[in-house]
């Protein structure tokens, strides 16, 4: 899972890691399914709440409702719809503002305060049924879900405390959406490894299929932010059946249209196969028949890419161009390193986007970070080296490890490099890239349709419920940043894929 390769290795090193937390998820499935079903107390209880987005002027605030004394099998309370809404306001003893759920009753809620002011500390309180929700929590890996501070963890309810940002400098000029990890075909989320305590979570049934319920709210929601242009890094497939990675482009041309509004490049799930499914494919350069390369870069053209959108260029990177299984570290061909290199000196002092799936540098994780879960490791460094010497690159984005985190090299320490959660499960989104003259803002989004929001607090259970301490962001910053750069280049698109 945690890269998509979690082995029967890194699950017994885990498990002894784990051993001594908390369990607070499912330990047992067969007992816990035996619990199913049993007699609750009739108590609501809201949990889970999380700080998701914050911006200079808005947060989106979630969290979920179920029956005290209950459990679905999947080792969290029986959803239980109930009221829901966030008081708030600048001193904690006069919550005076109030913002109600963006539907009625439900069990999965989500609320979000408007016309909040820059630079200003907040202070809330998220309740349902008369009670106050309580948050996540980390004890794997120290974080904080709820807030900039840790203001209010004195009582289990709060309230809770952050603090706005401020805007990026300079003059709005258009927003990109970031996603990655579709796994259209995907039919159950969380099998790690062949271990039995790590049960899949599967679809509701009589509800469509997940992956096609999380893109399909994605390309919907936003367009809230009226972005401009759409990059998807990678796995865009389970498996890379025809039939799955057609699927996934039919989704996203309700976006807009393909290599004009929006963009993709392979995971290690996209890769070349092998077998039946894949006989009327072109033969893979490394192995079996590439659906993916005939699907999405047919012809004769290479599966990495470079273009210039408004102004901004950005970079596709092919990271699993090369021979395996998907569950090694990624990399690229002699010829696309030699090529990424020649064209960041290229356009070296111009705005710059690389986009490709697999992270660089993977640190900070509540589960045990291996080769696999990023680029070769000698690749990475040459890429930061280069990065180093190229002013104009101020952002990597990569998914992958279906986590949002945000680091900064001391090799390249101009470029944000950050990874963005899978759009198929929990946390289940994206991110909306916010582009100004001067900097730019990058803040995580859930995907909020009545289905996505009940398929994410689904799938948090994954890892027996300690998917979250991973995927959603140790702290608000993994999911939402404000940085400078020189931006002054691009030029607000006439229309949508416009140059």
């Amino acid at each position: 899972m945690p890269g998509c390769d979690f082995t029967r290795r890194d699950v017994l090193r885990w498990t002894a890691f784990a051993a001594a937390a908390p369990a607070f998820g499912l330990a047992d499935p067969a007992r816990a399914q035996a619990a199913t079903g049993a007699s609750g107390t009739g108590e609501i209880e809201p949990v889970n709440l999380e700080l998701v987005t914050l911006t200079e002027d808005r947060a989106v605030v979630t969290w979920y409702t179920g029956e005290a004394g209950t459990n679905d099998g999947l080792g969290r309370m029986v959803p239980a719809p109930a009221d829901g809404e966030v008081w708030y306001g600048t001193d904690p003893a006069r919550l005076k503002n109030v913002a109600g759920d963006i539907s009625g009753k439900t069990p999965y809620h989500h609320v979000e305060l408007t016309d909040l002011e820059p630079g200003r500390t907040y202070y809330y309180q998220a309740r349902s049924a008369g009670k106050s929700a309580v948050p996540m929590q980390f004890t794997l890996i120290s974080g904080n879900a709820v807030g900039t501070s840790r203001h209010g963890f004195g009582a289990p309810g709060g309230p809770f405390s952050f603090t706005t940002p401020q805007p990026p400098p300079g003059r709005y000029l258009f927003s990109v959406v970031l996603c990655n990890d579709l796994h259209m075909g995907e039919t159950q989320a969380g099998l790690v490894g062949g271990q039995p305590q790590y049960i899949g979570i599967t679809q509701t049934p009589g509800l469509p299929p997940y992956p096609e319920v999380m893109l399909e709210s994605l390309v919907h929601d936003v367009k809230r932010f009226d972005p401009s242009y759409l990059l998807a890094a990678g796995d865009i497939s389970a498996e890379a059946v025809p039939a799955d990675l057609s699927r996934a482009g039919q989704l996203l041309d309700g976006f807009g249209t393909y290599r004009e509004d929006y963009f993709l490049t392979r995971g290690n799930h996209d890769r070349a196969h092998a077998g039946d499914p894949y006989a009327s494919c072109r033969v893979g350069r490394w192995q079996g028949n590439d659906c993916f390369h005939d699907r999405y870069f047919p012809d004769d053209e290479l599966t990495y890419f470079s273009t210039d959108l408004s102004g901004l260029h950005v970079i596709g990177l092919d990271t699993y161009d090369k021979p395996g299984g998907g569950g090694d570290a990624g990399g690229m061909s002699t010829e696309q390193l030699a090529w990424f290199m020649s064209d960041l000196a290229d356009h070296e002092d111009q705005p710059t986007i690389v986009f490709g799936h697999h992270p660089l540098v993977v640190q900070k994780s509540a589960f045990p970070v291996k080769p696999s879960n990023s680029l070769d490791a000698a690749q990475a460094a040459s890429v930061l080296e280069a990065y180093a010497r190229t002013p104009g690159v101020f952002l990597h984005h990569a998914g992958h490890t279906h986590r949002n985190h945000h680091t900064i090299s001391p090799t390249a320490p101009r470029v944000t490099l950050q990874e963005v959660a899978a759009a198929k499960e929990y946390p289940g989104g994206f991110s909306i890239l916010r582009l100004h003259t001067e900097g730019f803002a990058l803040n995580f989004h859930k995907s909020r349709s009545d289905h996505a929001r009940e398929w994410s607090e689904r799938s948090r259970q994954e890892m027996m419920g300690t998917w979250p301490q991973f995927a959603f962001g140790n702290n608000v910053t993994d999911r939402n940043t404000v940085a400078k750069a020189d931006l002054s280049g691009l030029h607000r698109p006439t229309r949508h894929g416009s140059t």
